[in-house]
């Protein structure tokens, strides 16, 4: 029997979730300095009735929290959130990278969820209006919001960047954007039409020469072609929205700095100022020598196609992957080189070892030319090996291109895929959550004669019906106002502790077949008990009536 009680003194029950575990006070000392360790008897969650501890937490979470510390091995269940998992260790007091190896991948699969949706965020894919309150966050105007002493700038200020920066902010916004892409297409399409040599005018010069005979004669000579002035006319007036879209968004910006150092802003900027450059350059400059090797910095002006990234989510979610995928790219990259480095070397040598009379690898630069078309599955057929070593060669550089180039792109394809789900995800999501409620602590049990919030005892032979205090029941119209506690609202009414001796005395009907309290007469057994609570039950029916 001493074995016995000490193995139930031993054993500790845990109430968590509605769901009782038991397990060895042993057990939960093997991992210290956490909150199952130091369970005690005088905690608040403690029942010393049912003689268990009862949480309000997990119950799944706590399943793998306690087989923790009965194996030392601590598991991720599947089917629970990772920051949820996170939350309960840390009430529990236990460390979170303790998982195991074989349930790592699948925990931090939140953490990368976590970081995709921060990168979305960054990237500004809202379409909907933001609120004035948000807008007045986001440029720093939030205390003068809140006092309604906006200045007229400071309510023009977001208007006007939402106007040329946010297109889906509005109709104004949409019809500000569509312009701006007009203008980006047009500048792009006038760039590249002036090129065509039926879009070009001849520049002719008249020169003089003399004759054999020593007489004078001239004739016409074309040195060069130049764009239509028709082109001119166009690039300036799509310059000049640019200067005043540029101009617009920087005054009305709510960070100079982010502006200025924003990728797409410095290819607007650069490319606009390139204009104006070769404006003067043309102007004061034109005399010079290899002055068109000039409009080759022009070509800046090509990269205005990324400010189509404001408008369209999916440009923004490609460039992103290619930022994502940079490890992934890079290592292609270099195993492209290493790989035509190698085969542009055998190749030379494999051409010179048998007669090859007509060998168009004649030096190893020559032959990564060949190596890096080959590789890519290019193939212009301009140079190709003749020899059947040579060709060899050229079967292996092939296939080693085919498995180089093939290896990394699906890594970038799931990038591109996870960005444009979890996009796709974030927009469906609603933007305003229902708020959840504070959880209210329940209040301590009432004693029978304990004295009540009001100073009067709660019980007795003179309390009202509710063992408020008073000498008799409760007014009606004041029964609501004094019945519903100021904490918990009309619902949650304050309940009272009434002993059953109070019940007997509020009740005539009952006082006349009340049972004694006071242990008389042989001891009560099951039998005697169940017929004693019938009788008490049918008399007090009867009295009733």
């Amino acid at each position: 029997m001493n074995l016995i009680n000490m193995d139930s003194e031993n054993r500790v029950v845990l109430n968590v979730g509605g769901i009782r575990h038991e397990t060895y006070k042993a057990t939960l000392k093997k991992i210290p300095a956490t909150r199952l360790s130091r369970l005690t008897e005088a905690l608040a969650n403690y029942d010393p009735i049912l003689n268990e501890y009862f949480f309000d937490r997990h119950p799944g979470v706590f399943a793998q929290v306690l087989n923790y510390y009965r194996t030392g091995k601590l598991h991720y269940p599947t089917d629970v959130c990772g920051p949820l998992f996170e939350e309960e260790l840390e009430f529990w007091g236990l460390d979170s990278n303790q998982v195991e190896p074989c349930c790592w991948m699948t925990y931090t699969q939140h953490r990368d969820t976590q970081e995709t949706l921060a990168v979305l965020d960054r990237l500004d894919l809202d379409t909907e209006k933001p609120s004035e309150e948000e807008l007045a966050r986001k440029f720093g105007f939030e205390e003068d919001y809140y006092k309604g002493t906006l200045s007229w700038w400071q309510e023009m200020k977001p208007r006007i960047w939402s106007l040329f920066d946010e297109p889906y902010s509005s109709n104004a916004a949409k019809i500000i954007g569509v312009v701006s892409v007009f203008f980006i297409c047009i500048s792009i399409l006038s760039f590249c039409l002036k090129t065509h040599p039926d879009m070009r005018v001849p520049f002719v010069r008249n020169i003089t020469v003399r004759t054999a005979n020593g007489s004078s004669a001239w004739f016409l000579d074309k040195t060069q072609t130049n764009a239509h002035i028709a082109f001119f006319y166009i690039e300036c007036v799509c310059n000049a929205w640019f200067t005043f879209e540029i101009l617009v968004r920087f005054i009305s910006s709510p960070n100079k700095c982010e502006f200025i150092k924003s990728s797409v802003n410095i290819i607007d900027y650069i490319a606009t100022l390139s204009f104006y450059i070769d404006l003067v350059l043309q102007r004061f400059a034109s005399h010079l020598e290899n002055a068109d090797i000039l409009e080759f910095f022009s070509i800046i002006r090509i990269m205005r196609l990324f400010k189509l990234t404001r408008h369209s989510s999916g440009l923004k979610i490609l460039i992103q992957t290619f930022r994502a995928s940079a490890k992934e790219l890079t290592l292609l990259v270099f195993f492209l080189v290493l790989g035509i480095v190698i085969f542009a070397s055998l190749v030379y040598y494999a051409e010179r070892i048998q007669t090859n009379p007509h060998n168009d690898f004649n030096s190893i630069p020559l032959g990564l030319w060949w190596a890096l078309v080959t590789m890519t599955t290019v193939g212009y057929g301009d140079m190709v090996p003749k020899t059947y070593i040579g060709m060899f060669v050229g079967a292996l550089c092939a296939l080693a291109g085919v498995l180089t180039i093939a290896l990394p792109v699906p890594v970038i394809v799931s990038n591109f895929a996870m960005y444009y789900s979890h996009t796709q995800a974030r927009a469906k999501l609603p933007k305003k959550r229902r708020r959840v409620l504070p959880v209210e602590q329940p209040r301590p049990p009432r004693l029978p004669g304990a004295v009540s919030a009001c100073g009067t005892p709660g019980s007795g032979p003179n309390s009202g019906p509710m063992g408020s205090g008073g000498t008799g029941p409760r007014r009606m119209n004041n029964k609501t106002k004094d019945l519903v506690s100021p904490k918990s609202g009309p619902i949650g009414a304050s309940i009272v502790a009434i002993s059953p001796r109070t019940v007997l005395d509020m009740n005539p009907a009952l006082a006349m077949s009340k049972p004694s309290f006071e242990s008389r007469g042989p001891p009560i057994t099951s039998k005697n008990f169940k017929d004693t609570e019938r009788n008490a039950t049918e008399t007090s029916k009867q009295n009733f009536l």
